[in-house]
């Protein structure tokens, strides 16, 4: 059942991106795009429950919990082939120092993988290495 769910939010969460960045042409950074802005999305569903600004539901957090999975596991095949768009805010170093780029991926995907969540504060010590990972990569690849 949790991969059905996983699955289902995957899909949704890049068919929505796929709105979203419509004016990319590269369908390849369209779909990475779509990926960062589920993660982006699922960090702030985890954001405002850590804040008190949307109440805590442990069934809409464990749902942004297995997005941030699912995503960032797939992230290293988003980004292999060197695809660019003008839209893109990949930096090139992620296809020179690809070996770095894919270790900062998976430390990501371990991350969400580690979280457990059973309520409210669990949500807010979630958020630490997630955004963690996050800011390594961003500061490092992202334009």
């Amino acid at each position: 059942m949790k991969k059905i769910l996983t699955a289902s939010a995957v899909l949704i969460s890049l068919s929505i991106g796929a709105v979203a960045h419509a004016e990319v042409e590269n369908q390849a950074v369209a779909d990475r795009m779509a990926a960062m802005k589920a993660i982006g999305g699922s960090m702030k569903t985890l954001g405002d429950m850590a804040k008190g600004a949307t109440e805590f539901d442990v069934a809409v957090a464990q749902a942004a919990v297995d997005t941030l999975e699912a995503q960032s596991e797939a992230l290293p095949a988003l980004f292999e082939a060197q695809e660019t768009d003008p839209e893109s805010e990949a930096k090139p170093e992620i296809w020179t120092n690809w070996d770095d780029f894919v270790a900062k991926s998976n430390s990501l995907n371990a991350a969400a993988a580690a979280i457990t969540i059973t309520d409210a504060a669990s949500v807010g010590a979630a958020l630490g290495a997630v955004g963690g990972s996050c800011k390594d990569c961003h500061s490092e690849y992202r334009m």
